[in-house]
């Protein structure tokens, strides 16, 4: 292909197609010659890709296309009609959907937790294979329950809210390949039972449970959806179903994945303002206990009780304002 000759060619053709896409009003003939320029920059785009692929000039035609696509179909703009069926149905509906996953989840890492907490509390001479005396010592007098009011509530808030949006993510992106999710849960499992059975062995397991517990429930719940979501993004691929190709059970899984981790942000955030300013606060640790259970006793109840509603009436996670593929131009 000469692709000088062929710019010559259709170069006034893409800047009609610039032109009438930049217009905010196009009568009908105008709307009409939009119609019949995008489907063929479209063609041109598809056959420069193949022939002769340019970086600038694909740049330049896959703008043009983009733009001629959402003045005909209209750009996806915000909305918090959109935001409130986010939060109402879509998520829910993604976390119900996943509920055996990442239940199954956090059966085995609450069971293997509570176990390896059980085992070092009654064997204490276990931990000096983990942690020296000194650093024992450390732990059980000061470093545990210092560790939450090392910084100030707000920059704590954030410095863990963005720590545990990572490790979530970590979770859910290594569950498509099975083991790695394994091993970081079995770490967290193991750092986890370590710590209270140390603690629990020296007389200190109040303040442990105390200052685990409010944050805890929620935040570890949030890892566990990540990491059971993951999985089931995994499993779509090995087993897809008997009608659904690998491709397309793998496709539309980590859409609902991606949603899922999107939702999680929220949950995070609401985690993180319990560790940042409820955890460290000055209140006897029955009631930060009891605020910590009330809050995640509704989250649960918000996914169980919505997502089932929304299973029931729509069974879609599709966001609202987007466009359907059947409603694009052909091309």
């Amino acid at each position: 292909m000469d692709l000088d000759a062929y710019v010559a060619e259709h170069g006034a053709e893409w800047r009609r197609l610039d032109e009438l896409s930049r217009r905010r009003r196009l009568n009908a003939a105008e709307a009409d010659e939009l119609v019949a320029l995008y489907q063929r920059a479209a063609t041109h785009l598809s056959l420069i890709r193949s022939r002769s692929p340019d970086p600038i000039l694909i740049a330049r035609l896959s703008r043009l296309v983009l733009a001629a696509r959402n003045a005909l179909t209209g750009a996806p703009s915000f909305s918090l009609a959109g935001v409130g069926r986010f939060f109402t149905r879509t998520f829910p509906l993604a976390v119900y959907r996943a509920w055996p996953w990442w239940c199954g989840v956090a059966t085995a890492f609450s069971v293997l937790t509570f176990a390896l907490m059980a085992y070092v509390a009654a064997n204490p001479e276990v931990a000096g294979y983990f942690l020296s005396d000194a650093d024992i010592d450390d732990l059980v007098n000061s470093s545990f329950e210092g560790y939450y009011s090392e910084y100030l509530p707000q920059n704590s808030f954030l410095r863990v809210w963005t720590h545990n949006a990572l490790l979530t993510g970590m979770a859910l992106a290594s569950g498509v390949a099975f083991l790695p999710v394994v091993y970081l849960l079995f770490q967290n499992a193991l750092n986890v039972g370590l710590i209270g059975g140390i603690m629990i062995a020296y007389g200190h397991g109040d303040v442990f449970f105390g200052l685990i517990v409010p944050h805890g429930l929620l935040e570890l719940t949030a890892v566990f959806i990540g990491a059971g979501v993951g999985l089931r993004i995994g499993w779509a691929w090995v087993a897809p179903g008997p009608l659904r190709t690998r491709g397309r059970a793998l496709a539309e899984t980590a859409i609902e994945g991606i949603l899922v981790a999107l939702g999680l942000v929220a949950v995070l955030l609401v985690s993180g303002l319990l560790e940042g300013f409820v955890t460290p606060a000055p209140l006897p640790n029955i009631v930060k206990d009891f605020i910590g259970f009330v809050v995640w006793v509704a989250f649960l109840v918000y996914v169980f009780v919505l997502g089932r509603k929304a299973e029931r009436e729509v069974g879609s996670t599709a966001i609202e304002g987007e466009v359907p593929e059947a409603a694009l131009p052909a091309v």
